[in-house]
């Protein structure tokens, strides 16, 4: 059963862990080395202050071994404001260079925007350098499937579409306008977009050999019309099939949120709706079920995967040597961003305790080495999980809530429970460093 938590004055649930707010570190703790674990002390000046001790300058901590998955969208930001808590979380997270103590990545959901142009977002609303690296988008793991970079692959979505899609290794995308525009009888949902002639059929178009969905469209009747008659026709939506083709044509997708919370009051659909219905309409008209190539973004084990690597990375940039060893999953979604690291710290355990090997995303099974050792889910009430949104509803005594995954991912009710439930993502990192005895 779940764990059902309200945000309460506390910021904490009942039954949920309740961390005890550090003091604030006396002169003697600091020269004990507090600042970290075995901290090195470096240039530091004692003086007396109303009454207290306070510390002039600063330790250098130990190489980190933990690093911050940080959600985006209900966690840093709501819509296009920054949460206030975001950057006072920034301000501990951030030393008086500039520089990050220790590896974050922010890992988020969205995909309509290109990677630099994510991160110039966050660097002006955190107020520190957030580079293209730290940001993984909820396609970025499309990096990863080669063997269809050389293929001609419709694009669904909305935003820098095309450049997006170069970005990620694709040669040789259309989108859903072009495709539109080559077969314009193909989209006759709205009256005021009907060819008022009947165009001449074109047998110059050059078959479509898969899918791509990065993200929600714009205009949804239009794109599951033609994502549709592309699966069916065999890449061939200019002409028709007797049979519809089983398998059909290989489909990646990225973002299963079936809901994400912007400046509204109340969630809104996310690329998993749109996902929902084309699966529904797939399996109506024939009878079989819509299959993936690649499911990514959170709750993906891909995507958890990729961002390690990333932490990974971004650790061996800045010469820590110590691994990291702990992640801390911060979101606000349960069924994406608490179910996804409860899920790959699942799968972290299987692989440390029975030997258990990677599947790749070029379908081989593959051995990799992996100094992470768990992913702790920290889930903030910032965003979609809030209790006191207008419309949200909470199960009566007993029931299960509703699932909101996607249906390729099983619904397993110890996944959705956080480890750790927090007023916001400050509160989240003053916990973490609580936990791994850093100063705050």
């Amino acid at each position: 059963m779940p764990r059902r938590a309200s945000c309460r004055a506390t910021g904490h649930a009942p039954g949920t862990t309740t961390p005890e707010r550090p003091r604030e570190p006396l002169a003697a703790d600091w020269l004990r080395g507090g600042q970290g674990p075995e901290a090195e002390r470096r240039s530091v000046h004692v003086r007396a202050s109303g009454g207290r001790m306070a510390v002039l300058g600063f330790f250098s901590a130990s190489p980190p071994t933990f690093g911050f998955l940080l959600d985006i969208d209900g966690v840093l930001v709501r819509g296009h404001r920054v949460i206030p808590a975001a950057v006072e979380a920034f301000r501990r997270l951030v030393n008086a260079q500039g520089q990050l103590r220790v590896p974050v990545v922010f890992v988020t959901n969205a995909g309509n925007i290109l990677q630099h142009g994510k991160a110039q977002e966050l660097s002006a609303l955190l107020g520190f350098k957030v580079e293209p690296d730290q940001v993984i988008l909820s396609h970025s793991p499309m990096k990863l499937f080669s063997q269809y970079h050389g293929k001609r692959m419709l694009v669904s979505g909305q935003g820098p579409l095309v450049e997006n899609t170069r970005a990620l290794g694709f040669e040789n995308v259309v989108t859903v306008d072009e495709l539109r525009m080559a077969f314009p009888v193909l989209d006759m949902v709205d009256l005021q977009r009907r060819p008022k002639t009947t165009p001449l059929p074109r047998s110059d178009f050059p078959a479509i050999e898969g899918v791509l969905l990065l993200g929600e469209p714009v205009r949804w009747e239009t794109s599951l019309q033609l994502i549709m008659d592309v699966l069916l026709s065999n890449g061939n939506p200019g002409t028709g099939l007797a049979t519809a083709p089983y398998p059909h044509l290989p489909v990646l997708a990225s973002n299963m949120d079936l809901l994400w919370m912007a400046e509204a009051r109340m969630p809104r659909f996310g690329h998993g709706t749109f996902l929902l219905c084309l699966e529904t309409i797939y399996r109506k008209v024939t009878g079989n079920e819509l299959r993936y190539e690649g499911l990514m973004g959170k709750p993906s084990i891909l995507t958890y995967q990729y961002a390690e690597d990333l932490i990974r990375q971004q650790a061996e940039r800045r010469g820590w040597a110590a691994p990291i060893q702990k992640l801390y999953a911060v979101g606000d979604n349960p069924m994406s961003d608490v179910y996804g690291a409860n899920l790959f710290h699942q799968y972290l355990q299987m692989v440390k305790h029975d030997g258990a090997e990677e599947l790749g995303a070029d379908g081989l099974w593959k051995q990799r080495p992996s100094a992470t050792q768990s992913c702790s889910s920290i889930l903030v009430c910032t965003g979609v999980y809030s209790p006191k949104t207008p419309g949200s509803t909470e199960p009566a005594q007993g029931e299960e809530p509703p699932f909101h995954g996607h249906r390729d991912f099983s619904f397993s009710p110890k996944l959705m429970e956080a480890s750790h439930i927090v007023n916001d993502v400050d509160e989240a990192v003053q916990l973490v460093f609580h936990k791994e005895g850093w100063a705050l």
